[in-house]
């Protein structure tokens, strides 16, 4: 029979330890609720976009991309990525429906198929185009889409920074776990660190030269994604931001990928 003292000893300290590791979900959770929260209303914008890949001996190659974004109420953003240049991937057309629980809805339009192809939901993980963008980076970070688990604050430039552990909830992702650091003034995307299913880390995406939009809605004009494994990186520089254009559910359409604009 076990000693009665040891017994309550083991549950003096395991119950104090489970209440921080409930206190730390219940802290993760929140500041991701809070960075949704901020950014809401903004209704839809449109961006320029180029997109510079990197391999591993240094050399690149440049994709020149128009981006529309939806907010959804009830739901997650749809985006639509247009690319114009270079000329062998011209008339190229991403769309994407963001949903929180059920995986994201995904088609692309490849011009030289002539034909709309559907993105499988256990396909998500692959790369877009040859960057080190998968299609599962691509939709909004909506909050059910992860649990949360908050780590720490500390200083990211000039700011002070929530860091959060985050899993995918996603059983097909290509990610155990994502580390993201979010400022503590407007829940700018800093930079994180994502997780292979082997528990190594794989990338790192680092997010600046922000600006400030309507008064409120903050942008990176530049985010960079590294991946550790292959020595391969994708740099995108945003510009051209422009808020409340008018955009409907009628843009966002796959029927009409083909004849898109």
């Amino acid at each position: 029979m076990p000693d009665i003292k040891i017994v309550a000893l083991l549950l003096c300290i395991c119950m104090p330890l489970a209440a921080v590791a409930q206190d730390s979900q219940q802290r993760g959770l929140e500041i991701a609720k809070a960075a949704r929260d901020y950014d809401r209303g903004f209704t839809d914008f449109t961006a320029s976009m180029t997109m510079t890949l990197k391999n591993k001996s240094g050399d690149t190659s440049v994709r020149e991309i128009r981006i529309r974004t939806l907010e959804v109420d009830g739901d997650g953003d749809k985006s639509l990525s247009i690319f114009d240049e270079p000329a062998d991937v011209k008339g190229t057309a991403m769309l994407t429906y963001t949903h929180g629980l059920e995986p994201d809805d995904q088609w692309l339009y490849l011009p030289a198929l002539k034909r709309v192809k559907r993105i499988s939901s256990r396909n998500k993980s692959g790369p877009f185009m040859g960057s080190t963008f998968a299609f599962e980076d691509l939709g909004s970070q909506e909050v059910e889409k992860y649990t949360y688990n908050y780590l720490r604050d500390e200083p990211c430039g000039d700011w002070i920074c929530h860091v959060v552990e985050r899993f995918p909830a996603y059983e097909h992702s290509g990610y155990t776990r994502e580390v993201v650091w979010l400022d503590s003034e407007a829940y700018r995307l800093v930079k994180a660190d994502f997780y292979d299913r082997k528990k190594a880390l794989l990338k790192t995406l680092t997010a600046g030269d922000f600006q400030q939009y309507l008064g409120h809605y903050w942008r990176p004009g530049s985010m960079n994604m590294e991946n550790h494994q292959t020595g391969k990186s994708t740099l995108l520089e945003w510009g051209d931001y422009q808020f409340k254009t008018g955009l409907s559910e009628r843009d966002f359409r796959s029927q009409t990928l083909k004849r898109v604009q």
